[in-house]
């Protein structure tokens, strides 16, 4: 194991980002597209909390396309990767962004004619053309033209001398739950492009992770897949057999280490009093960190020396509390304690920790905040 990263030891919680899996799961991923269809990496929301510019050097040469929420994302993104590698804007951009992204030679997705003709005239003024892809709204909701306003979408982006459709697009709002509406949406989709006249060089793109790992077979007419969760080696399919490695482990330290009595009260708004002497760790992690506060009562736990240890009490902004009583030694401060990660033959997922939180493992990833150091490392 190499790091990339300064010596971690004086930081209470950290994050280390395995680039080396980033990069396994990106081929995982290429070759389940086989040689028909270029990847596009979705580094939005700083790669899924894994920090975008180290994620985006270290795929540089992994895929074809960065994926990613706005100008400023694509920027830094281009930047990093240190090459003219193509990158899309998958949100609609306000109108000042326009300018950057046209100036930058970005793409832009786009759901009205009224975007269409924002960017051919902010193209038209500084003597370029716009890269466009079309959305259509297959039963997403967010963005996209309706199934019998897509035609004229894609028709007004192909008349404009100042515009180039670059590619045409749909999302999956629930690929990883409903499977026969995923299907009615592919069979609208392909429905539509039956209907055009695309370019040879258009982009024609569906597929976010759950589409790849589970649609692949039904969706031969798309050249470009667009993961996210599945390139930081999570599966939106915990059934589904895969090859993907989580690529982040979460991390703390024990600050301090007490035996109470019966009867002690732990935390805000004394949720938890012990019935029994116990022997209690705190951890120097908490919800300015990003560890949910809906882990607040609800069995979650923490490694410590390969063992579960059970939370106590609430999650608090700066630390937790955690019984250790049943560990076969005493840790000492400043151990390590895993948030999520694998410890010996224990193992805290994302999913796990997003499940007892009541919410999605995108939303933990992306909840890591600033104040957690990145530490990154090649696992060879």
């Amino acid at each position: 194991m190499t790091l990339l990263s300064p010596d971690q030891s004086t930081l209470r919680c950290w994050a280390e980002i395995d680039l080396s899996a980033i990069r396994h799961n990106a081929r995982v991923c290429q070759a389940l597209l086989g040689d028909r269809a270029e990847l596009m990496a979705i580094v939005k929301a700083d790669a899924y909390g894994h920090g975008l510019e180290r994620v985006a050097t270290a795929l540089a040469n992994e895929v074809e396309w960065f994926g990613v929420a706005n100008v400023r994302e694509a920027l830094r993104a281009r930047t990093a990767a240190g090459t003219e590698i193509p990158v899309l804007i998958l949100s609609p951009a306000i109108s000042e962004e326009i300018p950057l992204i046209v100036e930058g030679r970005f793409s832009a997705s786009v759901s009205t004619l009224a975007e269409v003709e924002a960017f051919s005239e902010e193209a038209k003024s500084r003597g370029l053309v716009a890269k466009i892809h079309a959305v259509a709204d297959t039963g997403m909701g967010r963005m996209g033209a309706r199934p019998d306003e897509f035609g004229n979408l894609v028709r007004a982006i192909l008349a404009s001398p100042h515009c180039e459709l670059e590619g045409v697009e749909t999302h999956f709002p629930s690929a990883d739950e409903d499977e026969a509406f995923t299907k009615d949406q592919i069979e609208t989709f392909r429905s539509l492009l039956d209907s055009l006249d695309l370019p040879d060089s258009c982009r024609v793109h569906l597929g976010n992770s759950a589409g790849l790992l589970a649609f692949q077979d039904q969706t031969p007419f798309a050249n470009l897949a667009r993961p996210g969760l599945a390139l930081y080696g999570i599966s939106p399919f915990s059934e589904t057999p895969h090859d993907l490695r989580p690529a982040l482990q979460l991390k703390t330290r024990i600050t301090l280490v007490r035996d109470v009595p019966e009867g002690t009260s732990i935390s805000y708004g004394r949720t938890f009093i012990s019935e029994r002497p116990m022997r209690l760790a705190t951890l120097g992690v908490g919800y300015g960190d990003g560890y949910p506060r809906a882990l607040s009562g609800r069995n979650a736990h923490v490694l410590i020396g390969g063992h579960r240890c059970p939370l106590l009490g609430r999650v608090t902004m700066d630390q937790i509390v955690v019984d250790i009583s049943a560990l076969p030694e005493n840790p000492a401060i400043g151990e390590e304690a895993i948030l999520i990660g694998r410890q010996g033959e224990e193992e805290i997922t994302a999913d796990e920790t997003a499940m007892k939180a009541g919410t999605i493992p995108w939303e933990v990833l992306t909840g890591i905040t600033s104040r957690v150091e990145r530490v990154y490392r090649h696992s060879g």
